[in-house]
C-alpha cells in the first residue's frame, strides 16, 4: 500500500534538528521524498507498523508531529501532480 508520510519537528534546539535527521534518514529507508517533509512509502502492513515505530522513538511527542495517510494500493488514482519536479513511479526503482 501506498503511504504518505508527514512530519514536523521542532528545530530550535541541536537535540531538534538530530531528531529531524534521524527522521528523514528513517523515511529515505523506506520510500522517496516528495517534499521537505513528506515521503512516499511503498510499505506492507509490518513495514508500515515497524517504521511507525522507528519514528515514534525518534520523535519528542510533546514538540513534534508525525502524520500517515494510507493511500492504499490503488494510489494511482488519488495523486494529480502540478508544477516542478516530475512525479515518479513508486513501484519503480529507487536510485539513492
Amino acid at each position: 500500500m501506498l503511504v504518505l508520510i508527514t512530519y514536523d519537528v521542532n528545530t530550535e534546539d541541536a537535540a531538534g534538528r538530530k531528531r529531524l535527521r534521524q527522521v528523514a534518514k528513517q523515511c529515505v529507508n523506506y520510500g522517496q521524498r516528495v517534499q521537505n517533509s513528506v515521503f512516499e512509502c511503498l510499505l506492507d502492513p509490518a513495514q508500515c507498523r515497524m517504521l511507525q515505530s522507528k519514528l515514534c522513538a525518534i520523535i519528542a511527542q510533546e514538540k513534534d508531529s508525525l502524520r500517515f495517510y494510507y493511500l492504499g494500493n490503488h494510489y494511482q488514482t488519488k495523486i494529480e501532480h502540478f508544477g516542478a519536479k516530475s512525479g515518479y513511479e513508486p513501484e519503480g526503482v529507487l536510485l539513492v
